[in-house]
């Protein structure tokens, strides 16, 4: 990726859908309130939601905001999952390192035992340039990653929503500022990543096909699976429906290996797997994603 210009019944239940909330607008439409982002497709259900707080009920265990969750096929059906039994900091799609050393010692990812957690979340503080066409969404994201009371790096995300045939596509470009020296530590894991429901059987895909690798260990960068463009899961439901989530990472990123767990429906392409990253105080790093959620099949080069 170069430039990115009321359920009733059982059935219901295991469809697991995102409602129609607004009548049919044969365009998108975004919305903001106090506490999230919500992005509308044309036929009126809700694509995707932007926390720009952590919910008070929520079940996830990380403190931060600043994530994606729900995240729906065009035909409504949810993806992602949020604080899981096995993983409970785990929360959509989402960005957080597991140890950062600056001016204080940190983990935004929320597993917190290697840097601490507690006190460390990831906080809006604007959101700005909401606009919608017929043909997408787009809006910025102002946050800042507290430590303490301390600002410990600004983060900038400009995120964009359109449609490709059977696909929803969100493109994102994350610019992370550190306040001071900062070292973000080898982990296999950590950084960019999206969680989704272990309920489907997944058959993991790249861009030559079935993509067939041992599992990644958390403990071992060197365990992870290949430097990729992209990798994706066909995801299988139990009421036969079928879906295609993907993640591309950028060619202009650090370099990456990918930390998919199939075992946790984690895809994870982690840019400290292959090396410690390093950032100059107030020197801005830049970090570009596409997601692909789509129904029945995967349209052709929506992840090139």
């Amino acid at each position: 990726m170069s430039r990115f210009p009321t359920l009733p019944g059982l059935a219901a239940l295991l469809l697991w859908v995102v409602p129609a909330t607004m009548a049919r607008a044969d365009r998108f439409q975004i919305h903001r309130d106090e506490a999230s982002v919500v992005i509308v497709g044309p036929e009126g259900r809700e694509t995707l939601r932007y926390q720009l707080q952590r919910p008070k009920d929520s079940p996830c265990a990380s403190e931060s905001a600043g994530y994606f969750h729900p995240l729906a096929t065009p035909s409504g059906r949810v993806v992602t999952d949020i604080g899981p039994k096995d993983h409970p900091h785990h929360r959509g799609v989402f960005l957080g390192f597991v140890e950062m050393h600056g001016a204080r010692d940190a983990d935004f990812w929320g597993w917190g035992e290697h840097a601490p957690r507690t006190n460390r979340a990831i906080v809006n503080r604007a959101v700005r340039n909401l606009t919608s066409t017929a043909h997408g969404a787009r809006f910025v994201a102002e946050n800042e990653w507290m430590a303490d009371g301390m600002v410990l790096m600004r983060e900038r995300l400009d995120a964009r929503v359109t449609r490709q045939g059977t696909a929803n596509i969100l493109d994102l470009v994350y610019v992370l500022t550190p306040t001071a020296d900062t070292t973000f530590s080898r982990w296999a894991f950590g950084g960019f990543a999206v969680r989704l429901r272990k309920d489907a059987a997944l058959s993991p895909i790249g861009p030559d096909g079935a993509a067939v690798f041992p599992s990644p260990v958390h403990t071992n960068p060197d365990a992870n699976w290949p430097a990729s463009p992209w990798y994706a899961y066909r995801m299988a439901f139990p009421d036969n429906g079928i879906a295609y989530v993907g993640v591309r990472s950028s060619d202009q990123n650090p370099a990456t290996t990918w930390h998919n767990a199939l075992s946790i429906a984690l895809l994870n392409p982690a840019v400290t797997a292959p090396a410690e990253l390093r950032m100059k105080a107030s020197k801005p790093i830049e970090l570009r994603y596409r997601v692909v959620a789509a129904d029945g099949e995967l349209p052709p080069h929506v992840l090139d």
